[in-house]
């Protein structure tokens, strides 16, 4: 008398482990891709800076700015002339975006409200990935952003509006420009901003070259 299962043949035990060693072998080589393909593009070297433009309309100056404690290379963009809010904020330079929402919270000041509660972090942002590992950040946008992730973008597109969301005392925009993992000086229209410290206050006129056609 017997009890329980019959046990298969050796030879099915055999086709069925080399089964498992293959789907096993199969996982390994495809998570081997995996990680190939989000850490090469990564690891790669950046490629050459983008002829990047100032992110406002074209012929209009600015002043650039920073101050103690604002960071290294973070620029604060406000329009020389006219109000600051609702100015159209542009694509420096043709690329993708890869974040289009809040970054911390949105606070309450508005152009009703000016001097409304602040929020936290970058409020309305937009991040625009140019290829070769350059990337621009856009902070503090009035609404939210005019464009969404994975579309791409032309340079001088508009993507939003100046405002003063999240952290911020005024309506301004915050701008970084960033190769790799690491901020970068701006450079625009092939010139350097002359921001790369917070050191002291700093500031400087720059008119914009981001005109399409």
């Amino acid at each position: 008398m017997t009890t329980g299962q019959p046990r298969p043949p050796r030879s099915h035990r055999r086709r069925r482990n080399r089964l498992v060693l293959v789907v096993l072998a199969l996982g390994a080589v495809a998570a081997l891709v995996a990680v190939a393909v989000v850490v090469v593009p990564l690891v790669r070297p950046p490629g050459p800076r983008p002829l990047f433009q100032l992110p406002v309309a074209c012929g209009e100056t600015w002043q650039l700015g920073t101050y103690p404690g604002h960071d290294d290379y973070d620029v604060d963009l406000f329009p020389i002339e006219g109000q600051a809010w609702g100015r159209p904020v542009l694509a420096s330079y043709g690329g993708t975006v890869t974040v289009a929402g809040v970054n911390g919270s949105l606070g309450g000041r508005t152009p009703q409200d000016p001097d409304g509660p602040r929020g936290r972090g970058g409020g309305y942002w937009v991040k625009i990935d140019h290829g070769g590992r350059w990337e621009t950040q856009y902070l503090h946008l009035l609404e939210a952003p005019m464009v969404e992730v994975g579309q791409r973008v032309e340079q001088g597109q508009q993507i939003g509006k100046v405002g003063s969301t999240g952290n911020s005392g005024a309506p301004h925009l915050h701008y970084e420009q960033r190769r790799g993992w690491e901020k970068v000086e701006a450079h625009f229209d092939g010139a350097p901003s002359g921001i790369t410290h917070d050191d002291t206050e700093y500031t400087v006129r720059r008119t914009s070259n981001n005109c399409v056609g």
